[in-house]
């Protein structure tokens, strides 16, 4: 039994490991390390065995690591037919076209979004989506979205278990729910960073699940209030039609 946790274990530090490359292109043993919080002689074992299958490659001359073609494989043998980052990417496209801002599209991980696709808006001042952000549920368009239409008993744990720090207001969030399912968009203006707008509305699939949240951002000196508003029903329609296409 301790053999199988201790396998279990070094099967979590190495996806740790690999999930540190989501913002990052090459890093150093030392990064890896301290952005995992393991010891070095921990990391490297480890990346001795990802980068002898391939999860890994190691730049000889600047000793820094990158992840490796086994990844990539993998990552072609996802299924297109129902995947949304990639189903939904022409429908982003022409709300983008249309709106002129940049379009994402997020889904809920626990305490946390995950912006999976993202359509840059093709303006010189825009606001920039990388793909693969981790941002918290307590602040956003997108986060009140996937929380206000989610089921009841998610919303009930998502709520307790969100940490409320710094300028995030639980009871004027709460406060909001109701307001957005009734509308059936909600929008942030400056809420996780200064000089930022979204606006955001459900994707609920054939089935009426809730699937992701569709997201409209950019400065918030040209994505005012007054234009989220005018711009809410086209987003409310392209989500409808996004998400019909779901299964």
């Amino acid at each position: 039994m301790e053999d199988q946790k201790l396998t279990v274990r070094a099967v979590e530090r190495a996806l740790d490991i690999l999930s540190v490359f989501t913002d990052e292109t090459e890093l150093s043993l030392t990064e890896i390390a301290a952005k995992t919080k393991l010891h070095k002689s921990t990391v490297h074992r480890l990346l001795a065995s990802l980068e002898g299958k391939g999860f890994m490659i190691r730049n000889a001359e600047t000793e820094k690591y990158r992840l490796g073609f086994r990844i990539w494989e993998l990552a072609a043998n996802l299924s297109q037919s129902d995947d949304p980052a990639i189903l939904l990417q022409p429908e982003m496209e022409r709300l983008r076209d249309s709106l002129g801002e940049t379009i994402s599209l997020y889904v809920r991980d626990g305490e946390e979004r995950i912006r999976i696709q993202a359509v840059q808006s093709n303006q010189a001042i825009r606001r920039v989506a990388p793909i693969g952000a981790r941002l918290p549920l307590s602040v956003g368009a997108s986060s009140k979205v996937l929380i206000a239409f989610a089921e009841p008993e998610v919303q009930r744990h998502v709520l307790g278990a969100l940490e409320w720090a710094g300028t995030a207001d639980r009871e004027a969030f709460e406060r909001q729910l109701g307001e957005i399912g009734r509308l059936g968009y909600a929008t942030s203006v400056e809420e996780r960073e200064p000089g930022a707008a979204a606006v955001s509305a459900p994707i609920f699939n054939r089935a009426h699940k809730l699937v992701a949240a569709l997201a409209v951002s950019g400065p918030s000196n040209r994505l005012t209030l007054e234009k989220m508003k005018e711009h809410a029903p086209q987003i409310i329609e392209a989500a409808t039609r996004m998400g019909k296409m779901l299964k």
